[in-house]
């Protein structure tokens, strides 16, 4: 893997959306202006990889919603440079966002296109089952997505 998980920076922002606009270009990429505003939700958690030369490489976030019973979490994205791909970056970012679930408590949901073979594997071997399907649910490409969940901490026989 190249780099640690580390928090986003404002400074983050253009690059992360250099990376949306390759990684989903049919699916109305963020533009700087929302990876700024979503850093100043205080419910919310977003991670970089950078290379060595601190350059990043890969992106994560997550809401951290509700109190109590109603405590749940839900991951916002995850994208890593395809020039970094297949180097556990995706893997060591999904742990952060998880970690910071569970510190959290409750079950945590995504959505991920059906036809993103590699993220629902991921997502699978992280303890995520598909409950649903989404239809039409990226835009402007209309692309179907799946929803997946991951139990709570003490669901799972774990802590929160």
């Amino acid at each position: 893997m190249i780099g640690t998980v580390e928090p986003m920076r404002v400074e983050d922002a253009d690059r992360c959306a250099e990376l949306e606009a390759v990684l989903f270009p049919t699916d109305g990429p963020w533009p700087a202006s929302a990876f700024v505003e979503e850093l100043r939700g205080p419910h919310v958690r977003y991670f970089v990889v950078r290379e060595d030369d601190g350059r990043a490489v890969g992106y994560a976030g997550i809401a951290l919603l509700g109190k109590g019973e109603d405590t749940e979490s839900e991951v916002h994205t995850i994208g890593v440079d395809p020039a970094a791909q297949r180097r556990g970056i995706g893997r060591a970012l999904l742990d952060a966002l998880l970690h910071e679930a569970d510190l959290h408590g409750g079950p945590v949901f995504l959505e991920v296109r059906t036809d993103n073979e590699p993220a629902i594997e991921l997502y699978r071997r992280a303890g995520f089952d598909i409950v649903g399907t989404r239809r039409r649910y990226y835009q402007p490409s209309s692309a179907d997505a799946y929803t997946m969940t991951r139990p709570a901490p003490t669901t799972r026989g774990g802590h929160p």
